[in-house]
C-alpha cells in the first residue's frame, strides 16, 4: 500500500557532498515525523535527522553543522543534504516516515530499502 524509495547514494571524497531523497507513495492520509538513519558495517542502525510535519527538525550531533534535512510536504518527500562528508559517514543510509493510510485511523512507520553512501579517497 505505502512505499519509500530513497535515490541520491553513491561514492564521494572526503569533503565532498551528497543530497538523498526519499519518496512516499501509494494510499497515503497523511504524514506525520520524517526521518533519516544509517547503518555502518557492524553498528547499530542510528538516527541521524528528523524532521516534524510542523517543520521542528533534530539531528545527531555528529552531523550537525554539516547535513541539512527537509520536506516537500505536496510531494510526500523528503531530503537529506550532506556536506563536508568524512569517512564515518560511510553506511547505508534509510528513510523512515510514520504514515496514516487512506480508510484508517492510525499512523505506523516505513521504510526505504536504504541506499549506500561511501566516502573515500
Amino acid at each position: 500500500q505505502v512505499q519509500l524509495v530513497e535515490s541520491g547514494g553513491g561514492l564521494v571524497q572526503p569533503g565532498g557532498s551528497l543530497r538523498l531523497s526519499c519518496t512516499a507513495s501509494g494510499s497515503i492520509f497523511g504524514i506525520n515525523s520524517m526521518t533519516w538513519h544509517r547503518q555502518a558495517p557492524g553498528k547499530e542502525r542510528e538516527l541521524v535527522a528528523d524532521v516534524t510535519s510542523g517543520g521542528g527538525i533534530n539531528y545527531a550531533d555528529s552531523v550537525k553543522g554539516r547535513f541539512t534535512i527537509s520536506r516537500e510536504n505536496a510531494k510526500n518527500t523528503v531530503y537529506l543534504q550532506m556536506n563536508n562528508l568524512k569517512p564515518e559517514d560511510t553506511a547505508v543510509y534509510y528513510c523512515n516516515a510514520n504514515i496514516r493510510v487512506g480508510g484508517t485511523n492510525y499512523y505506523r512507520d516505513y521504510w526505504g530499502q536504504g541506499t549506500q553512501v561511501t566516502v573515500s579517497s
